[in-house]
């Protein structure tokens, strides 16, 4: 028996590094299933948008619920609640005081994944994309009209440095985020999120199944939270785009070859 348990550790230990983090999400995934059915508590989990690392002793207050503060793995854990939506605030220094929304749907958290934002520059925007296992790579691209397209392809950085990927997430969950130190209030932006694991089909429905959340942080504020539409096909989600400082809804799927 220990061979065997010694055998399976090396065969992690051995796993390429995007593989190690898909692994080791998977295994939050279900340890937090079997707290459901053993335990009969629900978990959310909390991440740091910039770095993707855990985020302990955040305070999380759900309404309704109870206050909770994240242990050394980012979780809280709290009774099962019935199928509903339930707002909670999330506080702690150094990061954005912000409310967010989980659901309940047959007694599960539909995502339970939440990367909270370090305080960024004054008058930065930082924009921050979630989602599930499936599709493993989504991509987050910011285009500012006549300038740049940033993404992991195209540009890291901006020509002007004013905007950057924070970080690239290959392997399902993210975060992926997008940082604009300083926006130019007389141009025109665009934000879209492209299923990379679905490039050449631009009839697939994983995006629209991903559980995808964008949420946009305006001058240390909480400004916007987008949902990728739910049973629609498409591999490109054009999510806002920014004219004139003002932030535009579109949320629209599509296909992209």
């Amino acid at each position: 028996m220990k061979r065997i348990t010694f055998i399976c550790l090396l065969s992690v230990l051995l796993l390429p590094v995007n593989m190690l983090a898909q692994y080791s999400k998977m295994v939050d995934v279900l340890e937090d299933t079997e707290s459901e059915m053993n335990d009969g508590k629900q978990t959310l989990r909390f991440f740091d948008a910039k770095t993707g690392q855990i985020v302990k002793d955040g305070v999380i207050t759900i309404s309704g619920i109870g206050e909770f503060r994240s242990d050394s793995l980012g979780r809280v854990r709290f009774d099962k609640v019935k199928d509903d939506k339930y707002t909670f605030r999330f506080t702690k220094d150094g990061y954005i005081s912000a409310d967010y929304q989980f659901e309940v749907i047959e007694e599960t958290i539909f995502l339970n994944r939440f990367s909270v934002c370090p305080i960024t520059e004054l008058g930065a925007i930082r924009i921050v994309l979630d989602w599930s296992r499936h599709p493993s790579d989504l991509d987050l691209h910011l285009i500012k009209s006549g300038s740049y397209h940033i993404s992991y392809q195209d540009m890291q950085k901006s020509a002007d440095g004013a905007a950057q990927l924070d970080r690239d997430d290959m392997n399902g969950y993210g975060p992926e985020t997008i940082t604009i130190n300083k926006t130019d209030n007389t141009a025109n932006y665009i934000c879209f999120v492209h299923d990379f694991s679905d490039k050449s089909n631009p009839r697939t429905s994983g995006l629209s199944r991903s559980k995808a959340v964008l949420r946009v942080y305006d001058n240390n504020q909480l400004k916007d939270t987008f949902y990728v539409p739910r049973d629609k096909t498409g591999n490109k989600w054009s999510v806002f785009e920014i004219k004139r400082g003002e932030i535009i809804d579109i949320n629209k799927l599509s296909g992209s070859n």
